[in-house]
């Protein structure tokens, strides 16, 4: 059971991630919401559970399924080789450190305090 609500999960994670890059011609700034977007939630789940308050069957759903389907890391890493392959070494900087910066501070505020 727990395997297939990972599946699940993984299945409406990974759907959404490409609508987001469907509807923005598959630039950089789908990918940065979909990171962004993805952490928040999981910063929210991971304080509920550590808070007892999210039951188990939710966190392998939404945690580990749509949230591991739904961020992506390889993209993430494709699309900053692309920009700096193309000579655009600021974009892809900015691209790196605000994807770093906004996830990290998000989270930080979710859960660090």
């Amino acid at each position: 059971m727990n395997l297939l609500l990972v599946a699940i999960g993984g299945f409406f994670g990974s759907i959404t991630r490409f609508y987001i890059s469907f509807i923005l011609n598959k630039h950089v700034i789908g990918t940065w919401i979909a990171n962004i977007s993805g952490s928040i939630l999981l910063a929210i789940i991971v304080s509920l559970q550590m808070n007892q308050l999210l039951p188990g069957w939710l966190w392998l759903f939404v945690g580990i399924g749509f949230c591991g389907a739904y961020t992506t890391f390889s993209t993430f890493g494709n699309e900053t080789l692309e920009l700096i392959l193309n000579k655009k070494i600021f974009t892809a900087l900015c691209y790196v450190f605000s994807s770093l910066f906004f996830t990290l501070f998000i989270v930080y505020i979710l859960i660090g305090t």
